[in-house]
């Protein structure tokens, strides 16, 4: 072969490959190469919108007959029939005040578990508790009523004692509780001290409530007591908890006041 033929064959080589590389690089419409990737755009994800709370049931329990946790007591709701008594009373294996044989120192079983686990976490945590009242009968509460009526009249005792009928502690659903060393027992200074403070950050935990909070007295009619626990149970407790204390009567809309009935 010629040098000639040589030039000429390489010649023709390379111009295969131009045209090649045009076909299949470009196509004559700007087509992208195997080796570029077309660009994609990202998806925006979706979003799920937030599920609607599920409304507390407040049906699950009466609060009108007297057995039920979340019977409501106030000067407007007297307990029906006045003169009833829980069947389950037993004292909380706890510091109590008196004698665990003593009616007084005693709650229904339920409440009665549930305070024990409270206390033993009240221990756990530093603050040594002791039962200063729980259950009255209506002669007993009858007792106590007339006794601070004669001491500061009827006006003045209506605002911190319930007549009897109208009792909380009727129920065995109410205990009073305090330093089990003494000192603010039964006072609104409980609620400054540090096993107050305890007690009301953390009742709720155990299914108890404060059920007469500061500014509330127009709403419960009594005035502040930090001592006075109502046990309604864990659920309700907790939700009440959340909507910053509100009150019984409040949550579930009935009367309530400092006028007897």
């Amino acid at each position: 072969m010629t040098r000639q033929t040589v030039k000429l064959s390489a010649l023709s080589v390379a111009a295969l490959a131009a045209i090649g590389f045009v076909w299949f690089g470009y196509r004559g419409d700007n087509a992208p190469t195997t080796a570029q990737t077309p660009t994609q755009s990202t998806p925006t994800p979706k979003t799920n919108p937030a599920p609607e709370p599920i409304p507390f049931d407040t049906s699950q329990y009466s609060i009108t007959d007297p057995a039920s946790p979340w019977v409501i007591v106030n000067k407007s709701n007297p307990l029906s029939p006045r003169d009833y008594a829980p069947s389950d009373l037993r004292a909380p294996n706890v510091a109590l005040s008196a004698s665990a044989s003593s009616a007084r120192m005693q709650l229904r079983d339920q409440a009665a578990t549930a305070l024990e686990a409270m206390f033993a976490a009240a221990t756990s945590a530093g603050h040594m508790l002791r039962v200063d009242s729980a259950y009255r009968s209506y002669t007993y509460q009858k007792t106590v009523n007339d006794r601070i009526v004669a001491q500061i009249g009827q006006t003045a005792a209506d605002r911190e004692s319930a007549r009897p009928g109208y009792s909380e502690h009727q129920t065995g659903w109410a205990v009073d509780v305090g330093p089990k060393s003494g000192g603010c027992n039964l006072s609104a200074c409980f609620g400054d001290l540090p096993s107050g403070i305890w007690v009301a950050e953390n009742a709720h935990r155990y299914g108890f409530i404060v059920r007469y909070g500061k500014t509330q007295e127009a709403i419960t009619g009594y005035t502040y007591e930090p001592w006075h626990l109502r046990y309604v149970g864990v659920a309700l407790a907790t939700e009440i908890a959340s909507r910053d204390m509100i009150t019984l009567e409040a949550f579930f809309d009935v009367t309530g006041g400092t006028t007897y009935e």
